[in-house]
Order: structure tokens, then C-alpha cells, then sequence
């Protein structure tokens, strides 16, 4: 049965846990910088990686057996939360121990993914106390959420941002539901504060749904969308050109190897450019990768432990 939705698992938040601090205003230097991979030609393939039980670096541990170039050419940490401080009635960015410990080690967790070519991008999650990206109050609000975001992204020298509006459970800690300003004022906020960074959208929940208001669309503020379903094809219900959407979803040792390979035939065939996948792990995947490589690529996946 292939897995419709993500078996996250996650460390819970600590209940007396104190917000991650965040060193506003300090920019994060990539160091010194190493000759990228080759490039490669066909759609962008993107990992999530689960922080919580897996190294980053595993994202550039696979290369083309035809000429050298990154499986992966996106890594998704997976995930910092959107948590709600009851005192203040405000929304705040949460990083558990684990994804903390991937920012403060930035110079070996994302550094040599980016001297690769490896985008490197932080998953945003809702995490039970009814804060998401579809409820905020007001315009101010938003932005100022959007801030903590953009701030994060210079402070760690990451590439971008991925809103997943899962578990946030809209009501508790008495939040409101779901309004139609929210996630437009967000989303507007964070691309005029990072004009150059990547935004992606996991194409799931309440904000998925809301992403026009006042005569505003940000659809187009967005880099890519992908399906959030695994070991299925879903076309994102976003205005956005076939190069930046992924309808392709798969969870990597657990989707098949020919569901894997008839995706990626389809997301080729169909003109999509970007593959999704999940849950990339320590193991040897070179299997797993090649089954979609060979159809996105032309060539097997090498893993390189």
C-alpha cells in the first residue's frame, strides 16, 4: 500500500521548552568554496531529510554514474515548528534540539551540501498549538513571522523556506481558524524580505487553499510545489508553470522502486521539472535512487558513503 501522507516522527516539543534564540542581523558566510558537481540536464529532484533520526549529509552522498552530477540538486531539513506562546498570543519559530544542532553546525551539515550545488532549505511545520500560516490576526502579524523566517535564513546561510501546514490544529491554546488574509500577507512579507531565496510550498492544509486575497495572488511567489501524498501522482492546485511543480511524491524505502520509476517516467514525459521525495536516510538508497534517476537522468545513482 503505497503511504498517503508523511509517517513523520518527531521529537514533541517540551512543554517548558524555551524559544531557539536568534542572533538577528548576523549573516552566515559559506567559507570557502569547493568546485560544485557537474551539471546535470531534467527535473529538479528534491529531499526531505528527517532530522531528527538522519544526518543532512546524506543528501550529498549520491551522484550520477553518467557523468557525476548531484541526485539531489534541493535538501529539506525536516522540520522547525511554528509554536504558540500562549502569554503573548503570538506565533514564534521553534527548532527542536535536533534541527538546532544542524543550524549551530552549519560549516559541516549545510556548508558541504551548498559546495556541492545542493540547495538547502528549511521545512516549517505546525506543531499541535494551533499556530499555522492560515490564522494570523493581521497583516502585522504575518510579517512579523515572516521575519523570524527571513532572519533564520540569513543568520544560518540557508537557501530558502518550504511551508507545510500539517498539525497545527487551528483552535487550540483558543487560536482562530483558518482566515483567507493570513497566509497572502505571510507569504508576500517573506518574498519581499528574501527577494532571492527559494519558497516552496508543500501543497497540503488550510494555507495551500488560501493563496489569493484583496486582489492578491502569491501563487507566483513560490519556486516550486509538490504533492504531498506518497507513492502517488497529484498535479498542485497552484497557478504555476510545469517547471516548478512536482506531482511526483515518493517516500524512499517504502514506495516501490516501480511506482518510483513510473513517476519519474511520467514527471519527464508530461514536462514537469521537479521530483519529490522523503525520508532519505543513512542506509545504502542506491537502488531506491537509481529507480528514478534512470528515468529523470538517464543514468544509476552512485551512493558514495
Amino acid at each position: 500500500m503505497f503511504t498517503l501522507e508523511r509517517s513523520r516522527l518527531r521529537t514533541a516539543a517540551l512543554a517548558l521548552s524555551a524559544v531557539a534564540a536568534l542572533a538577528f542581523g548576523t549573516t552566515a558566510t559559506t567559507g570557502a568554496a569547493e568546485a560544485p558537481a557537474p551539471a546535470k540536464q531534467g527535473p529538479t529532484s528534491v529531499a526531505y531529510v528527517e532530522v531528527n533520526n538522519n544526518s543532512m549529509l546524506n543528501a550529498g552522498k549520491y551522484t550520477l554514474a553518467n557523468g557525476g552530477g548531484n541526485a539531489f540538486d534541493v535538501a529539506v531539513i525536516f522540520a522547525a515548528n511554528i509554536n504558540y506562546d500562549t502569554s503573548t498570543k503570538a506565533a514564534y519559530l521553534y527548532f527542536n534540539e535536533n534541527v538546532q544542532r544542524v543550524l549551530d553546525n552549519a560549516a559541516t551539515e549545510i556548508r558541504p551540501l551548498q559546495q556541492k550545488g545542493i540547495k538547502v532549505v528549511l521545512s516549517v511545520l505546525g506543531n499541535h498549538q494551533g499556530a499555522g500560516f492560515a490564522n494570523f490576526p493581521s497583516q502585522q502579524a504575518a510579517s512579523a513571522f515572516a521575519k523570524q523566517m527571513s532572519d533564520t535564513v540569513a543568520k544560518y546561510g540557508l537557501d530558502g523556506i518550504d511551508f507545510d501546514d500539517e498539525y497545527a490544529e487551528y483552535g487550540n491554546n483558543g487560536t482562530a481558524q483558518p482566515n483567507d488574509s493570513s497566509f497572502v500577507h505571510l507569504v508576500t512579507a517573506l518574498r519581499a524580505n528574501m527577494p532571492d531565496k527559494i519558497i516552496s510550498l508543500y501543497n497540503i492544509g488550510p494555507a495551500a487553499s488560501r493563496l489569493s486575497y484583496g486582489g492578491v495572488d502569491v501563487s507566483s511567489k513560490f519556486d516550486y510545489a509538490w504533492n504531498p501524498y506518497y507513492g502517488t501522482w497529484q498535479v498542485p492546485g497552484i497557478a504555476l508553470p510545469k517547471s516548478k511543480l512536482s506531482p511526483a511524491a515518493v517516500e524512499i524505502g517504502r514506495t516501490s522502486q516501480s511506482t518510483a520509476a513510473d513517476l519519474a517516467r511520467r514527471t519527464v514525459s508530461e514536462g514537469y521539472g521537479v521530483y519529490l521525495t522523503y525520508n532519505l536516510d543513512g542506509a545504502d538508497r542506491s537502488a531506491d535512487v537509481s529507480a528514478f534517476t534512470r528515468e529523470l537522468y538517464g543514468s544509476d545513482a552512485v551512493h558514495t558513503p
